[in-house]
């Protein structure tokens, strides 16, 4: 007899065993192509899922996505889109494609915005006009495959709905893109970004550097064994200035009152990360066990690579919440 294809509401085709290591844990808009199991065996590695373990365990380098604000008045938007293109000294490009230089060129775009902006009759005091992101890229990157990386990511988010615009700057070690977004859609609807459509974002900025040769991943923290959330630029700029951010304060508070009281303090979410860790650690195992069994050379050097990607990871854990 013949094997059935899961059903849409099977548990094996809505959360395929691989998914769970890498999938955030808030809804995703749309499925990567690695969260789709193989119908005939959905447990199996698929070559997509393949490819993104490998590219985890050998350590792909991380994109960068990050809202940085949003603009809610015009004089706010004007100094923004005045900082991007280092007030006309950069070149930028719109959703159509057209090249704006100089400042007549920034004036244009700056006018053309507030004009839209004033007919805009539904828009709150508070609301935004504009949603800035910057899109970035390790050390050493090339410039070229990030700029036309962020500009397909742009097209295929925001180009049938939303104006933009975006300027890359090259006078950081970090090549990187500023992408300032219109919040009004042509469809009358505002952009509203929640979590799950960060890591979409994420994900889908790695998949166009991949596409230009360009090896890179967008996988969450807890896949790389990170419990902590890095320090805020707020606070990183605080230390910088030799002023202590009250987080540092409350921490050393409960340093000093774990060691009065003999006691260390235990916290409700430090079990729940232990259980997520364990159970990401116990799939993880799995894999290997599967890329063992193949026989296959490149296979059982994968099922190595994984197992000692675990063990790192293990050591970077502790070593983060010392």
């Amino acid at each position: 007899m013949s094997r059935r294809p899961p059903r849409p509401n099977d548990l094996a085709f809505e959360l395929p065993p691989i998914s769970y290591v890498w999938e955030t844990p808030n809804r995703r808009p749309g499925r990567a192509e690695w969260d789709i199991p193989d119908q005939a065996a959905p447990g199996r590695l698929t070559p997509a899922m393949r490819a993104k373990l490998e590219r985890i365990v050998r350590r792909a380098p991380e994109v960068m996505v990050k809202i940085t604000g949003r603009t809610k008045s015009v004089a706010h938007l004007k100094s923004h889109l005045a900082y991007i293109t280092r007030n006309g000294e950069l070149d930028a490009e719109t959703e159509q494609g057209a090249t704006l230089a100089g400042r007549s060129g920034l004036k244009d775009l700056q006018q053309r915005w507030e004009d839209d902006a004033s007919l805009d009759g539904k828009r709150r005091r508070d609301g935004s006009l504009s949603i800035n992101i910057i899109l970035s890229m390790p050390a050493g990157t090339d410039a070229v495959a990030v700029k036309d990386s962020a500009r397909a990511f742009a097209i295929q988010t925001f180009g049938c709905n939303h104006d933009y615009v975006f300027v890359q700057h090259l006078d950081d070690k970090h090549p990187h893109v500023h992408l300032t977004v219109r919040s009004l859609g042509h469809d009358g609807k505002r952009l509203n970004p929640r979590k799950a459509d960060l890591q979409a974002w994420r994900e889908r900025f790695a998949g166009e550097l991949r596409l230009r040769g360009i090896s890179a991943e967008a996988t969450p923290r807890r896949t790389r064994g990170r419990v902590r959330k890095g320090d805020r630029g707020a606070v990183l700029a605080m230390r910088k200035r030799k002023i202590t951010p009250d987080v540092d304060q409350l921490a050393r508070k409960e340093v000093l009152s774990e060691v009065r009281s003999s006691k260390t303090a235990k916290h409700p979410w430090d079990e729940q990360i232990k259980s997520r860790q364990d159970a990401i650690r116990r799939r993880y195992l799995d894999y290997a066990a599967e890329l063992q069994r193949s026989g296959v050379p490149a296979d059982v050097e994968l099922a190595r690579q994984v197992r000692q990607f675990l063990t790192t990871c293990q050591v970077s854990k502790l070593a983060g919440m010392r």
